[in-house]
């Protein structure tokens, strides 16, 4: 009778908070572009597994077998294989639903080599979440290794692709996850539900490894603001008439108001249901005063250190051990303790009621009844739970060219450049390319190479600009050496272009040939001149006692030189004693002009007076 009251009192705390809401089916389109009797956009449920190509899209050809329908065994079985040719589009693998989970159908078409999977409904239903099986013995071994995305298609649109594919038709189907999570602006808010139970079997281990390798991430996108993360925590009530019972007070704090199941669903040994809350509350309150402290990043510290040091199996699974964790880090217990209250009070924790409030949803988000489970930008999110498919996630959720950084990282790449580099330009020489993977599709841009920019359109052309473009790979200009010189075309302080050096000629790109200027008569052309061509260059020598002279062009004596310098020494020396006399007789001349013209001026000054005189004189005859 105990056993069948626990029973219960479990599936109580499974289904009342399914009951009580609603679960929303994460969709993305599905476009067929050919036959033209089908040709139209459709839904398809986003499968709980295998990573979907958030903010991408994806092209491929639908196949649907003739053994081995239901995809419940290896392909390889049959000698069948789905994987595509080079230049080939991938194969979206079309299988019936029936006889074995949906992760081992998407594991055998993976297997086979089919770029997606999409599972017929074989009813008429609404479509559902392909989820994970729970059961230990489901070979989860190899659940964590679906790489393929996954989509359950209606009963009516999959036999309408099978009476198209019967006819000889080719069906193509393009997969567009770019509308599956909203991406209004430069922020993405996101929740992580999850627990702190570690006996729950491969969910519980798979859940443990993504938060360990998840953190780094994490962090970096809540310390530089790019994200705001919170974390939550499932519970359910107890049925008011087994509240007294032995099975809800193993299970329940605050009299049957927050409640877990038993971690080994056996209420006779191991941790209690209660004791998981309790753990799960602690993890909640922390986050909470590490929100307020302004460093709510310490959250993945906190319940990554725990895991490791305060395992179940090794019966850690305690406060005493989670205080030890909590003051590792800096913060004060007696503040998660004030935040946690007094499990036995009859009345409502606030940190609690506010997580089962949260757990029902609103608007576009349905109930939250899986666990884990992601919310991103208010969309649950549909997918392996695996760093580099959450990165990717998270980052479709960004505004378009506001991604950070870390959206560009190896981890969440496409992997398109892989084959014929993308269709991108590339120096191989160099190694490199204008090929970018990016978790929204690979991109053709010129790249930035230690500080040197490329330009050009990506595809057919890019050139080192800048004035240390010359550093990287000689700025894609020829250069040659030999015999022990070097030449380049690439000039350092020209922003962009090539030029052959003086003594070649050519494109400066693909080469630059010597010019031979013995042969060509452009140098080295004087009677006594003895010309040879070097490579870059000319070597010219006079015969006799004759010296060449590069800037003329011609051999002269050495002798003749050394009279020829004296003489012309002597006669500046001798010019500028002519110049010096010269200037002296015209200061002279300059002077004595001065002088005589003030003398005449000083006797105009007084020949008045004597005049005058002359007027009061009467001649002799006319008196």
């Amino acid at each position: 009778m105990k056993e069948k009251l626990g029973l219960l009192v479990c599936l109580w705390f499974l289904l009342c908070g399914s009951c009580l809401g609603r679960f929303v089916v994460e969709k993305n389109s599905l476009r067929v572009t050919s036959p033209d009797p089908i040709k139209d956009v459709y839904e398809c449920a986003i499968g709980n597994f295998g990573v979907p190509q958030y903010g991408g899209t994806m092209v491929g050809i639908v196949m649907y077998p003739k053994t081995n329908q239901k995809s419940c065994k290896n392909f390889s079985n049959f000698d069948i294989s789905f994987k595509s040719k080079p230049g080939g589009m991938p194969v979206f693998l079309l299988v019936d639903r029936g006889d074995c989970y949906f992760t081992l159908k998407a594991w055998n078409a993976q297997q086979a080599g089919a770029g997606a999977i999409l599972v017929a409904d074989d009813r008429v239903e609404p479509l559902i979440t392909m989820d994970t099986p729970e059961e230990e013995d489901a070979k989860a071994d190899y659940l964590q290794d679906i790489t393929i995305p996954s989509a359950l298609i209606s009963k009516s649109l999959g036999d309408s692709i099978k009476k198209e594919l019967s006819r000889g038709e080719m069906v193509n189907i393009n997969l567009d996850w770019r509308e599956a999570l909203p991406h209004p602006d430069e922020r993405v808010e996101y929740e992580f539900w999850t627990n702190s139970n570690d006996e729950c079997g491969p969910k519980c281990e798979s859940q443990r490894e993504f938060v360990k390798n998840f953190k780094g991430a994490a962090q970096i996108l809540e310390q530089k603001g790019y994200t705001q993360f919170t974390p939550h925590y499932i519970t359910w009530y107890c049925p008011e008439a087994f509240i007294l019972s032995k099975q809800c007070k193993s299970q329940c704090i605050n009299h049957g108001r927050y409640c877990a199941p038993d971690p080994e669903q056996d209420f006779s040994k191991g941790y209690d249901g209660k004791d998981v809350v309790l753990q799960n509350l602690r993890q909640a309150c922390f986050f909470k005063v590490a929100n307020e402290s302004g460093r709510p990043w310490l959250w993945w510290d906190y319940v990554t250190d725990f895991a490791i040091r305060c395992p179940m199996k090794e019966k850690k699974y305690t406060k005493e051990c989670a205080d030890q964790v909590i003051k590792s880090l800096g913060f004060d217990v007696k503040q998660i303790e004030k935040c946690v209250g007094d499990p036995e009070a009859d009345t409502d924790n606030p940190v609690l009621k506010a997580e089962q409030d949260t757990q029902i949803g609103k608007g576009a988000r349905g109930d939250v009844t899986i666990l884990p489970t992601l919310v991103i930008n208010n969309r649950q999110y549909r997918g392996k739970l695996d760093k580099g498919a959450v990165l990717k996630a998270i980052c479709s959720g960004f505004e378009e060219t506001t991604e950070p950084a870390i959206c560009l990282t190896e981890e969440i790449e496409t992997n398109e450049c892989l084959e014929s580099n993308g269709g991108c330009w590339q120096d191989k020489a160099a190694n490199i390319t204008a090929c970018q993977d990016t978790f929204r599709g690979r991109v053709c841009e010129c790249p930035v190479v230690q500080g040197v920019k490329f330009v050009g359109d990506g595809y057919t052309h890019c050139e080192a600009s800048g004035a240390l473009r010359c550093e990287i790979n000689n700025g894609g200009c020829w250069k040659g050496t030999q015999n022990g010189r070097a030449y380049s075309a690439c000039i350092d302080d020209h922003t962009k272009g090539c030029k052959c050096p003086p003594g070649f000629r050519g494109d400066g790109v693909n080469s630059c040939e010597d010019i031979d200027e013995c042969k060509e008569k452009l140098a080295c052309q004087c009677a006594e001149c003895k010309c040879k061509n070097t490579w870059g260059s000319y070597d010219c020598s006079c015969s006799s006692n004759l010296l060449y002279m590069h800037e003329h062009d011609t051999c002269i004596s050495k002798d003749a030189k050394s009279e020829f310098s004296w003489g012309l020494v002597w006669t500046i020396i001798l010019g500028l004693a002519v110049a010096g006399v010269a200037a002296y007789a015209v200061y002279k001349y300059r002077i004595r002009r001065y002088m005589d013209s003030e003398i005449r001026a000083i006797m105009a000054q007084y020949m008045p007076l004597d005049q005058g005189d002359g007027a009061n004189h009467v001649p002799h005859g006319n008196v």
